[in-house]
């Protein structure tokens, strides 16, 4: 197996063409091996050079919502009043840790989503 790490652009091209032809290998064979190591390799690379930015905690708020159909009025048992609703969409009202629960309960929005500090507005209201 003449594997080794990918350092350029070149070699990465060079892995995603011979994982698109192991695709299909049978398991426990020495293709599907080779394709489970340079399927690692590309993930490390991959990391390393284009990394993905944990999505603003409002936005992910707003795709969720989207994603299900959901309007604010069914945010009101995530997040309480219809008021406080709106404050947290607005970024008037910071979200809290009761909150964030519900959110990852009732929407499933991994929490480490949610925690992230966001842009607030500078009048934002932490808790009540």
């Amino acid at each position: 197996m003449d594997l080794r790490p990918i350092k350029t652009e070149a070699d990465y091209q060079a892995a995603l063409r011979a994982i698109e032809s192991l695709f299909e290998s049978a398991p426990d064979t020495p293709e599907a091996d080779r394709l489970d190591v340079l399927s690692t390799l590309v993930e490390a690379y991959e990391k390393a050079h284009f990394p993905i930015e944990m999505p603003d905690p409002i936005e992910a708020i707003h795709y969720y919502m989207e994603a299900r159909g959901w309007s604010q009025q069914d945010l009101e048992p995530c997040l309480g009043s219809r008021t406080w609703v709106s404050e947290v969409l607005l970024r008037k009202r910071l979200l809290t840790l009761e909150m964030i629960r519900k959110l990852n309960q009732d929407l499933g929005i991994p929490a480490e989503i949610l925690i992230p500090p966001y842009g607030a507005l500078a009048s934002s209201i932490a808790l009540e």
